[in-house]
């Protein structure tokens, strides 16, 4: 049996199962160190869960490389894992987290939901990851220096996925003064006013 995530995007019952068992994983930690908000931990699944799977839907099939920037709880990165392990399993992804703590927790969950995924505690300047088709943020910093963590590990043909708030224009505004990108406003379909920009050509202005 099939269910939708979106409109666009049905997975699998056994997905639908990783996805609250990570659910449940996050809840359980999140007793003891701080992987989100204790105002959204009622509302996980809408609030995060769906929230971060709506980026796979701009998820090219000859995408190979997603590098997830400060995974804190892994959203999007485990997210995305998650729902790759059934539509498209070749994918790899790299959750860049400086806390240890954190990282152990990430460590967990793909162990025991069984992912395609790597852990990498570092600071992101220094992270040893591939070249990625695709990187995430969120929650993180603003876009200029989303751009500057982002640009040493994307690809040339790679694109950028953040996710904003109200204030994204604002951002896109301050970052064209440093960068200089090609820009793809999806909307939100689980936040009002919020938006994902996905940024591709990017080159140092």
């Amino acid at each position: 049996m099939s269910c939708f995530l979106f409109d666009n995007l049905s997975v699998s019952r056994e997905t639908i199962d990783r996805l609250e068992s990570y659910e449940s994983l996050v809840k359980k930690w999140s007793k003891g160190i701080n992987l989100i908000s204790p105002a959204t931990q009622s509302s996980i699944w809408g609030r995060h869960i769906l929230d971060s799977a709506q980026l796979y839907t701009s998820l090219h099939q000859k995408s190979y490389v997603w590098v997830d920037l400060g995974s804190g709880a892994g959203f999007p990165g485990l997210v995305i894992s998650i729902i790759a392990k059934q539509h498209h399993p070749e994918l790899n992804v790299f959750l860049v987290e400086s806390d240890k703590r954190k990282s152990a927790f990430l460590r967990t969950v793909v162990r025991e939901l069984s992912l395609c995924a790597t852990v990498v505690n570092d600071r992101i300047e220094n992270a040893n990851v591939p070249s990625a088709d695709i990187i995430s943020a969120r929650a993180l910093t603003n876009l200029t220096g989303l751009l500057a963590y982002s640009y040493p590990h994307i690809r040339r043909d790679g694109v950028c996925l953040f996710q904003k708030g109200e204030n994204w224009e604002k951002e896109v505004a301050e970052a064209e003064k440093k960068w200089s990108f090609d820009l793809k406003i999806i909307t939100s379909k689980t936040r009002v006013g919020a938006v994902t920009l996905q940024l591709g050509d990017i080159r140092r202005g």
